[in-house]
């Protein structure tokens, strides 16, 4: 018998692990500097808590069973982890605003995010809770650019959206209308408004709506001559100040941005609230979704027992995205680390002082890695060239009566 790993599942072999894990450090470094602390959750929830946000959909879901048969399911996002967490955990917490990050493995079967049937994905992200406003936003965006140039990006657009702004215009629309008009917009599908049911001026509404996107100040230029309301106007006027500010910041550690400004940019519509982002870097093979985020003001209080809530904006990172592009850029390592030291008992009586001497070795301060020979190569030359193809300069050579020899292998 064969055995096959399960569909969807994926084994990352030492190669693997050390390009994600360069990956991953580099963007632990920015959090860091940034203030923001890990924070690890659950791997499984229930499915309620899940579901509560509006963002998930049951079917993309790997679903169990307790033994009280209730259900649960492998989390295939964070974002909702981390908002129960906060109000369940420090629900009398006064010490707003949280800035978290996580590492952490997602679960999700189906959808467009399956990529050739994989259901096992990585992901790093921040989540800065219990701050709204220009500040928070630029903040978190900010952030995401300085994470990209951290790992070696430096040509890539954002794209920019404001999912409260987009709703409520398309508020205009039949009650019964607006979901359809809404997928076809975040699908791109032009052909499908064409033969909406819709009138002529709703129709080149939602044709309008469906072209907002391109350069910020044509777009702005275009939505200002809608008949606005206040709410709208003000998310607007936010719109055009946060624009405003990442293009006014120019500092060793991030340059301006390229920004693309999407009002047709849709992502989970129940789930965020104010904007919402994509970071869109060109490769090879087309367009790749590197990164993306938004606002959600309003999550964490379906979770809180008496409703009460907490701004809260993110993003994430699909690690499998940034370590197939940063291959092709040639930026990750090509080689496991190698060993530093190869120490070789040369008679049974040395054993002991071998592991001694090894562990002595492995006492610096900084990382050394030590690797005993277990007396699978009794040949001298066997040895050595074990040493050469492991990438291993040292060779300690320790005698029946515990005194080391040490040879540079070249």
């Amino acid at each position: 018998m064969v055995h096959q790993l399960p569909l969807g599942a994926r084994d990352l072999l030492p190669l693997d692990v050390t390009q994600k894990l360069w990956i991953e450090h580099r963007l632990q470094q920015v959090f860091h500097r940034w203030g923001y602390h890990r924070i690890i959750t659950s791997t499984l929830e229930r499915l309620d808590t899940l579901m509560a946000g509006g963002a998930v959909q049951r079917s993309t879901v790997i679903q169990l069973l307790d033994a009280e048969e209730q259900g649960l399911g492998l989390r295939p996002e964070l974002t909702a982890s981390i908002a129960r967490t906060m109000v369940t955990r420090m629900a009398g917490a006064s010490w707003w605003p949280q800035r978290l990050y996580y590492n952490a493995n997602i679960f999700r079967k189906g959808g467009k995010t399956n990529y050739g049937g994989q259901q096992e994905f990585y992901q790093a992200g921040v989540e800065l809770l219990g701050a709204g406003g220009l500040l928070a936003d630029g903040e978190i965006l900010l952030l995401l650019l300085e994470c990209l140039q951290g790992v070696g990006f430096s040509d890539c657009h954002l794209i920019l959206g404001e999912a409260g702004l987009t709703r409520s215009l398309l508020s205009a629309f039949p009650a019964k209308l607006q979901e359809p008009v809404r997928e076809a917009i975040a699908n791109l599908d032009r052909i499908t408004l064409e033969t909406l049911p819709l009138s002529q001026e709703l129709r080149e509404r939602a044709l309008f709506l469906f072209d907002l996107r391109g350069q910020p100040e044509e777009v702005l230029s275009q939505v200002a001559q809608l008949e606005l309301d206040s709410e709208q106007q003000q998310a607007l006027n936010n719109l055009k100040s946060l624009i405003e500010l990442l293009q006014n910041c120019d500092y060793a550690q991030i340059s301006p941005p390229k920004i693309i400004l999407d009002l047709s940019l849709i992502q989970t519509f129940d789930y965020y609230t104010g904007i919402v982002f994509e970071v869109v870097s060109k490769t090879d093979s087309g367009a790749r979704v590197l990164a993306q985020g938004g606002r959600y003001d309003e999550l964490l209080g379906l979770y809180h027992p008496q409703g009460e809530t907490q701004p809260g904006i993110g993003f994430s990172f699909n690690i499998e995205d940034l370590h197939q592009v940063l291959l092709g850029m040639n930026q990750l390592p090509q080689e496991a680390p190698s060993s530093d030291w190869l120490v070789v008992p040369e008679t049974p009586q040395a054993y002991a002082a071998a592991f001694v001497y090894a562990d002595k070795l492995r006492e610096s301060t900084q990382l050394v890695r030590v690797e005993m020979e277990l007396g699978h190569r009794e040949n001298v030359d066997d040895l050595r060239d074990y040493a050469r193809r492991r990438g291993i300069h040292q060779i300690v050579w320790v005698n029946g009566e515990g005194i080391p020899r040490i040879e540079r292998v070249n």
